[in-house]
């Protein structure tokens, strides 16, 4: 048996395999560690609340608990909110799966004073997790959780029972504020034929039912149980969309071309809902990148104005739709949570981040799938044309970008800061012209870039490829990976 890991939070909230990390002593851990904090005098000496101008709510406004579809997520919800009662907190739990970005617009409008979401987002059945975020809706900065960790200790109180709880249902109104947010006129109006791929998630049915509404023929897939995920961990990447593109292959047999008939367009949320993919009607992925860079663009044709922020493993693409409009755009490193509070404290039009998590002005300071996916659907409705068209069309415009990632079982750490620390002048047969330190190691090409990064997450090597050309990320990739395990050398 593995060693144990010791509760910290990383990237996006803490993780951990059930029945051996992810446990209930574990989770009840968590739940006093919260319970102390939140009455804590240190906690008002937080940034967030000094400098953000972020309301302070007192633990006696409540903690609002939600989960996601994983074995055993709403025991361990309950469990949690069992430990938070017990101490005399008011604690709020949803009557079934939410998907987090609910959650997080949950924390606003009930005015609690901390939310807790039970998931692992993308990772594999076997793990799950607990997200925080403060009263801002957003993903807990690393000087939040720090101070949650610091309360951790192995006692935890459990005197209140389910029956103490109190349940708060968020569904219709989180769809409410979606139709809010989203041109019902052109959608309703256009001719749409839609694909909606839950993954087995927490998203699944909130598509659907806006779309039933709004009268858009559709196609639900993956939308019932199945805590095994159908044997794929909930990432909305290629190789875990294979029914997908089963399904936008056999409705484009059916249907043929628009205008003819409908502009076919898939779309798809992970494991809590809070990130996006899609699928054109060829069955090409629109993944992070282009799906970030059709919304960026989109927005902004639409005459909406504000800073653009993304991670570092983010496209290139999102730099040049900035520079063509005259947009400011700031980097970040990995995790939303560092775009989450660009998006608190400035004028922020959309954050995105390489896993396919976006933020939209206007909304909640955190990553929406579900918004994500109905923009996308604009998009197509707007242009009305096929996706693969209007992607065919942005790269003409901005330039051709293709990207790939790979995730290697190695520990990282070391090799990125022998990389920090001796940068080479050549990879891949490319002069690096520049290398940039903010997260891992980028190594910057005349017409590319390429990532180094340990994951925060879990325990993955990750290696981020941007090119103007599939094969020559695939060649950067392959020369990359020759190195990560030791097969090729750089000096």
């Amino acid at each position: 048996m593995r060693a144990v890991k010791p509760i910290q939070f990383g990237t996006d909230g803490w993780r951990g395999v059930i029945a051996e990390d992810f446990t209930f002593e574990n989770v009840g851990r968590v739940a006093q560690a919260l319970a102390d904090f939140l009455r804590s005098p240190q906690r008002r000496d937080l940034e967030i609340y000094r400098d953000w101008g972020v309301e302070y709510r007192p633990a006696e406004k409540g903690v609002l608990i939600g989960y996601d579809t994983r074995f055993l997520s709403r025991e361990f919800a309950t469990f949690f909110a069992r430990v938070i009662r017990s101490n005399e907190i008011p604690a709020y739990i949803t009557p079934e799966p939410v998907p987090s970005p609910a959650l997080a617009w949950g924390v606003i409008q009930e005015q609690v004073a901390c939310g807790v979401m039970i998931t692992s987002s993308h990772n594999p059945y076997y793990y799950n997790g607990i997200k925080l975020k403060p009263e801002f809706g957003g993903p807990a900065p690393p000087q939040y959780t720090k101070l949650v960790e610091h309360f951790l200790s192995y006692r935890f109180k459990l005197e209140a029972e389910e029956e103490d709880l109190q349940e708060l249902d968020l569904r219709a109104g989180y769809l409410k504020r979606l139709k809010e947010l989203i041109d019902l006129e052109l959608l309703r109006e256009a001719p749409l034929k839609v694909v909606v791929d839950a993954m087995y998630g927490s998203a699944r049915g909130y598509l659907p039912a806006i779309l039933k509404e709004l009268g858009i023929e559709h196609l639900a897939i993956r939308a019932g149980d199945d805590p095994y995920f159908g044997g794929k961990s909930p990432e909305p990447i290629m190789r875990n969309l294979v029914p997908l593109r089963a399904v936008i292959a056999s409705e484009a047999r059916l249907r043929g071309p628009a205008p003819s008939g409908k502009f076919l367009l898939g779309v798809v949320t992970d494991g809590d809902g809070d990130r996006v993919a899609g699928m054109d009607e060829q069955g090409g992925l629109i993944d992070a990148h282009r799906a970030f860079a059709l919304i960026f663009r989109h927005l902004l044709a639409k005459g909406l104005r504000g800073k653009a922020v993304k991670s570092i493993s983010l496209t290139d693409m999102a730099d040049r739709i900035a520079e063509r409009n005259g947009i400011e755009l700031e980097q970040t490193p990995v995790g939303f949570k560092f775009i989450g509070e660009k998006m608190v404290r400035e004028d922020v039009l959309i954050g995105g981040e390489e896993s396919g998590g976006i933020g939209i002005k206007g909304h909640i300071p955190e990553r929406d799938g579900l918004l994500s996916a109905l923009l996308l659907l604009e998009v197509v409705a707007l242009a009305r044309k096929p996706m693969s068209a209007i992607i065919k069309e942005m790269m003409e415009e901005i330039g051709y970008h293709y990207y790939d990632r790979r995730d290697l079982h190695l520990e990282g750490r070391e090799l990125v800061e022998r990389l920090r620390r001796e940068p080479p002048d050549q990879f891949a047969g490319r002069k690096v012209v520049a290398v940039e330190t903010l997260d891992g190691v980028k190594l910057r090409f005349t017409g590319g870039w390429l990532l180094f990064r340990a994951s925060g997450t879990e325990p993955l090597l990750r290696l981020y490829c941007e090119m103007g050309r599939p094969e020559e990320v695939r060649e950067v990739l392959a020369e990359a990976e020759d190195y990560a395990r030791g097969e090729r050398k750089l000096w």
